[in-house]
Parts: structure tokens; C-alpha cells; sequence
């Protein structure tokens, strides 16, 4: 073969070689194990695909971590191993809490927001997430009056024809049955779930507990790994409470050094709820992470809520409002999912009281897709950087800074 064709044959099978992504998905706070969310890929991608009109293949994963891998022609051809990095059994662990004990916790977690100062800055941030979130203190208080008028009604009654400690006892039975009712019904009104996550969050005033920054140093050695294999780019996406856990995962992981070469780095955060955290007054490590990987010129970060979220801090900017927002400040690129023109109003109209559905939606496929659209971002031939390439941030994005805590460590 001569020269010139041995180097057009080069150039051929560099010409064909499909575009290799590494995504790893860090969930929010959620028990369900990894196969929740590759069945959800699975069937949004295929609602996508017949709506936008490209080819998407879910396929085993290659490797050992819980994920799958995609093969994908959307305008080019890609593949990409998509591994959740697992922390759903601390999650677990921590919602094993019988009914009194989420009592306490109701009146621990309360008292951190309400004597830190934190719930009424958070109030003038955004009320659709204060709402979620006084949602679960608000019907287990109501739960529990409920009870005790049903323990006291049983209690007269059983008390006015028997002795009255056996209408005492019948009392509290019948109260404390209200209460497993209740629970038993969590599954579909989420109240002792919302507590359990709230709970979590603020225990240790803003600080990440030590079981979980043990996983998120495991998480960060993952990344890292894939930063030295043959891909094009690596790309992290953090939904919900795994936003901040994303942003502290990067930020750790590049003041350690990136490999080089390295393949294009990215951050994904979608539906954060960042102030819930970082206006803590123990927060000092989420402030500092937010701070620095704001300013870091090694990784592309895109911030993607909807004002029809009412679970997330919609188009806050969470360096911005956490007050820590430096000089030389790069990221987030903050830009909204707009799900009243994004979705049709068919679609809207059956979504937009379901708060828990429309706050996984950055997951699902839209009917009306616009510049955002998850499976374009995961499984797309275009790294996030060259995607949103000179997008403008949303006009209508916050970036007042309201929280009173800002110290960094």
C-alpha cells in the first residue's frame, strides 16, 4: 500500500470512530436501587427517539458498576456507559426511623432552619420548594392532632363503661393506629420520605455526615479513572440532592490534579436544591466547592431547573444566592428546562400538579424539546461544552445573594 493511501486509510477509520462518554449519574435522595433509573432511561429514551426521530440502543453495561450502556444516532453516531453512583443504602438506612423518632426529627430539623435563620432568606428565595418543604412538618403535625382526638374520643367512650385505664389504654392504641395508618400510606403522599430527606440534610447543620463524604471520596475515584481511559468526555450529572453532591465530587476532584491528556470534563446539575444546604451554617465545605469549581476553567457546568418545578430553586444561580460567588466567577451557566413551552399543553395539563413527576422530568422526554434535552446531552455526539457553546444564561435567572452564612473551608 502506498503512503498516501495507508494515511487516507488512517484518516478513514479516524473518521468513523464513535464518540465514547462516560456519564455518571449521582441520584438525589432516593432508596431505590440503580435499576430504577436505567428503566426510566429506557422508556423516556424510546418516547424521545419516536418523538425527535433518532436511533437509541440501551444495552448491558461493560463494565462492573450498576449502569448500562447506550449506542446512539442522534445526528451522529455515540456510545456511552452510564454508571449511578450508589448511595441509596444510606438513604435506606437513614429512612429506618419508626414514628416517634420522625417526630424528633420534625422538631430537630425545624429548629436548625427556623434558629439558624435559614428558612425565612430561604423563603424570600423561592416559596414553591419552602412549601415542599413545610409540606411534611404541616401533615404530620395535622396527623398527630387527628390521632389525639381519635385516642381521646376512644378514651371517653371505653372509659364511660369501663374503668377508665382501660379507656386510657384503648385510647392510645386506637391514636397510635391512626398514626401507622398514616404511614402506611407514605407510598403516595410522601410526608414521612420529605421528612426522612429534610431530616438528612440538616443533621449535621450543613456538613455532609461522614458515611456519605466516605462515598462521595469513592465516587470522585471513579471519575478520575474514567478521566484516564480513551473517551471523548466525562460528564457527571447530579439531580436534585446529588446536585451539590456533583459539585463537591468535581471540586475535589480537580484540586487533586486532572490526568493529562484528559477528555472533555462536564457537569450536569439538574433540579438543585443547593440552598437547602449552603445556607447552613455548617455548610463551609458546599460553600467553598460551590466557590471554587465555579471559577475552574477545566470543566463546563450547566444548571438546568423550570419555574414549574416547585421542588427545585429554580434558575437560582447557587454560587450566586449562596453568597459566595467570586470575582473570576465562570459557571454555572444557568438555563431553564421551561416546561410550559417545552411540554405541550395536553402534556403540562397532566403533569403540572404532579410536584414529584414534574421534579424528575430533566430525566423524561419532552413532547416540544428545546435546546435542553437529556438524552441529546447523554448520549449525543457533542460534548456539553461545544452543545451550549456560546448560550446566553437565562434572563430571568437569581442572583441575589441572601444567605447569611458564608464562610468557605
Amino acid at each position: 500500500m502506498r503512503l498516501d493511501q495507508l494515511e487516507q486509510s488512517k484518516l478513514g477509520t479516524k473518521a468513523v470512530r464513535l464518540f465514547q462518554r462516560r456519564v455518571f449519574y449521582v441520584p438525589g435522595y432516593d432508596p431505590f436501587p440503580p435499576r430504577r433509573y436505567r428503566e426510566l432511561y429506557r422508556k423516556e429514551a424510546a418516547e424521545q427517539a419516536a418523538v425527535s426521530g433518532y436511533d437509541i440502543v440501551l444495552l448491558p453495561q461493560a463494565g462492573a458498576g450498576p449502569g448500562w450502556r447506550v449506542e446512539a444516532d442522534i445526528g451522529g453516531k455515540a456510545q456511552a456507559e452510564i454508571e449511578v453512583l450508589v448511595w441509596s443504602d444510606l438513604v435506606q438506612q437513614s429512612m429506618a426511623q419508626g414514628i416517634l423518632a420522625t417526630y424528633a426529627q420534625l422538631l430537630r430539623t425545624a429548629w436548625v432552619y427556623i434558629g439558624s435563620g435559614a428558612l425565612f432568606r430561604l423563603m424570600r428565595l423561592r416559596k414553591g420548594p419552602m412549601i415542599a418543604a413545610l409540606y411534611p412538618i404541616l401533615f404530620l403535625l395535622g396527623q398527630a392532632v387527628l390521632a389525639a382526638v381519635v385516642a381521646w374520643g376512644v378514651g371517653v367512650g371505653v372509659g364511660g363503661i369501663s374503668h377508665w385505664s382501660v379507656g386510657a389504654v384503648a385510647g392510645l392504641a386506637a391514636g397510635y393506629a391512626v398514626l401507622r395508618g398514616f404511614r402506611a400510606l407514605d407510598h403516595r403522599i410522601f410526608v414521612y420520605y420529605l421528612m426522612h430527606d429534610y431530616a438528612f440534610t440538616a443533621a449535621g447543620g450543613g456538613a455532609y455526615p461522614a458515611a456519605l463524604a466516605a462515598r462521595m471520596a469513592e465516587f470522585g475515584a471513579k471519575v478520575r479513572a474514567a478521566l484516564a481511559a480513551d473517551v471523548d468526555e466525562v460528564l457527571v450529572v447530579g439531580h436534585s440532592s446529588g446536585a451539590h453532591l456533583a459539585v463537591s465530587v468535581l471540586a475535589d476532584l480537580i484540586r487533586g490534579g486532572l490526568p493529562q491528556p484528559c477528555p472533555a470534563l462536564g457537569v450536569l446539575s439538574l433540579g438543585h436544591v443547593v440552598p437547602m444546604v449552603s445556607f447552613l451554617p455548617a455548610a463551609g465545605r458546599l460553600r467553598g466547592d460551590l466557590a471554587y469549581l465555579s471559577q475552574c476553567q477545566e470543566v463546563t457546568w450547566v444548571d438546568v431547573t423550570a419555574p414549574g418545578d416547585g421542588c427545585a430553586f429554580a434558575l437560582c444561580d447557587p454560587v450566586a444566592v449562596s453568597g459566595v460567588a467570586p470575582a473570576g466567577q465562570r459557571w454555572p451557566l444557568v438555563i431553564s428546562a421551561a416546561f410550559t413551552q417545552t411540554l405541550s399543553p395536553e402534556r403540562w395539563r397532566a403533569l403540572r400538579w404532579r410536584f414529584f413527576r414534574l421534579h424528575f422530568q430533566y430525566l423524561c422526554a419532552f413532547d416540544r424539546p428545546g435546546d435542553y434535552d437529556y438524552f441529546k446531552i447523554t448520549a449525543g455526539p457533542l460534548t456539553l461544552a461545544r452543545r451550549f457553546a456560546g448560550r446566553a444564561p437565562s434572563a430571568s435567572r437569581i442572583v441575589t445573594p441572601l444567605n447569611r452564612y458564608r464562610s468557605l473551608s
